[in-house]
């Protein structure tokens, strides 16, 4: 369990998806105006991540890595699809992202106008297949790690953009030079929160 909650702290705050590797800055940047699209937006991350990782995990685990297929027969023991790991990855994201996107417009539909395009483009969010390939990589050990590592990785991304969006609220009243509005006084701030969260590389898990 202690190995859960070290993955778990250690995708949000020293593995940041956001500062620490840059992934999803597309989405990150275009929602971030408020903080109330910035939580919907970060909600749904979290609930994609936590669910595509772990079953991207037994795919991985049970049907496309070399040898996977030999709890079926050992014929299969010299089976390798691994090089299909794309492909599944990406169905299984951009399904459920289509669940997601449902939910939201049945039970929400301010929240779907307000997110627009940002709300289907999950399915692309570089953050999201990145979760899937850093935990392919990781190699870990269970799929209560990968579940970890995907729940973490959602919590931190969600942390990113409504630390971002509760900034830019505020900063629409102070006195930014005209060459720094927008996105440029947006990415300086990125900078200066990744920098911040450079500090969590000092905790030893």
């Amino acid at each position: 369990m202690e190995e859960v909650l070290n993955i778990f702290v250690k995708s949000i705050f020293i593995d940041n998806m956001v500062f620490a590797y840059f992934l999803g800055m597309c989405s990150y940047l275009a929602i971030s105006k408020t903080v109330k699209t910035s939580v919907g937006l970060g909600i749904a991350v979290i609930f994609v991540l936590g669910i595509t990782v772990p079953i991207n995990y037994i795919l991985e685990n049970y049907l496309l890595a070399p040898g996977a297929l030999s709890w079926i027969s050992a014929d299969f023991k010299d089976l390798d699809l691994s090089f299909l790991s794309f492909i599944i990855f990406i169905a299984i994201i951009a399904s459920m992202v289509q669940l997601v996107e449902m939910f939201i417009e049945k039970f929400s539909p301010a929240l779907y106008s307000s997110l627009g395009i940002f709300l289907p483009l999950i399915a692309v969010n570089c953050a999201i297949l990145g979760g899937a390939l850093f935990m392919q990589e990781r190699e870990y050990t269970s799929i209560l790690h990968a579940t970890s590592f995907g729940l973490g990785s959602g919590v931190g991304w969600f942390l990113a953009i409504v630390g971002i969006a509760a900034i830019r609220e505020k900063i629409e009243y102070s006195n930014i030079p005209p060459a720094l509005r927008g996105l440029g006084i947006s990415f300086i701030i990125t900078g200066l929160m990744g920098i911040a969260f450079m500090s969590f590389l000092g905790i030893k898990l």
